[in-house]
């Protein structure tokens, strides 16, 4: 964690963004926001896809008052993205 954030945490109380998934379900995205209908409703995807729509989500928390936004990646594992027809290349790890 940076200084910054462990500055910012021992003065107040930091606000964290809300629900990714339901902030995306309503911008009625279509298949082909996904990348084709077999990733459709894969939503870490379009991260790669669609990075705008998540961009605007993200920027609408901070314009609300969030002071951190978290990642798009309900599913990001190797076994859950690789059910959705070979994603698994694209879940990276740090250890």
């Amino acid at each position: 964690m940076t200084s910054r954030f462990l500055e910012a945490l021992r003065e107040r109380v930091l606000f964290f963004d809300g629900g990714m998934g339901t902030q995306l379900q309503v911008r009625e995205l279509s298949a082909a926001d996904f990348g084709g209908k077999r990733w459709e409703g894969c939503n870490d995807y379009l991260s790669l896809t669609r990075p705008d729509v998540v961009e605007a989500v993200h920027t609408a928390y901070f314009e609300a008052g969030a002071d951190c936004v978290e990642t798009n990646s309900f599913q990001a594992s190797r076994v859950r993205l690789e059910e959705w027809l070979k994603l698994a290349r694209y879940a990276h790890y740090g250890w």
